[in-house]
């Protein structure tokens, strides 16, 4: 698929013309709803331990909120909360100074916020797979519960007292779910 045979465009939009978040489905821009305080820290508290484990193995980068072109033929870009990029499917040599980054992540998270519609990110993570993203985490932050999804119907759910591995996406990587959410609260 490229460009040309794109049926419609997105709009070229600079940081400063959208003041929120946004996607593009169907060639249409999305704003999204906010993230709260404590999904957003989640997200980034869930990044940072990626970031220095990736950093650490040298596989790739982590990032937060970045737009990814996840099929130009269709103008679909999503921004997932949090993202993995292996260096094997990173075809720059640096990230690009652009509104979207145009390559699959190997990972993508999603925090499930209360502004969140189910529906929404079922078809995310549909998206995500028929893309090429190789895993996905589903993070409820109410339940602390994580949806482990090896494909868009093979999912299995983490409680907090168990491990997050990143399989063969990530491998030798793993996190114990209550350290995710207990770096949320101040010591005592």
């Amino acid at each position: 698929m490229n460009a040309a045979t794109a049926q419609t465009s997105a709009p070229q939009l600079t940081p400063g013309e959208v003041d929120n978040l946004y996607e593009v489905v169907n060639g249409e821009v999305v704003e999204l709803e906010p993230m709260g305080a404590f999904d957003t820290a989640l997200a980034s508290e869930l990044a940072f331990f990626l970031r220095l484990f990736a950093r650490e193995h040298a596989m790739g980068l982590v990032v937060t909120e970045t737009l990814f072109v996840l099929d130009a033929a269709l103008n679909l870009r999503r921004r997932p909360d949090a993202a993995y990029v292996s260096y094997g499917r990173w075809p720059e040599q640096s990230v690009p100074r652009a509104a979207a980054w145009n390559v699959v992540p190997d990972l993508a998270v999603e925090v499930v916020s209360p502004t969140n519609i189910v529906d929404k990110v079922d078809e995310k993570i549909v998206e995500y797979f028929a893309a090429g993203v190789q895993l996905v985490w589903a993070i409820y932050p109410e339940t602390e519960r994580i949806y482990v999804y090896a494909s868009a119907n093979d999912v299995k759910i983490l409680e907090r007292s168990e491990t997050l591995n990143g399989g063969e996406v990530l491998p030798a990587f793993e996190l114990s779910i209550d350290t995710l959410f207990s770096g949320l609260s101040k010591p005592e």
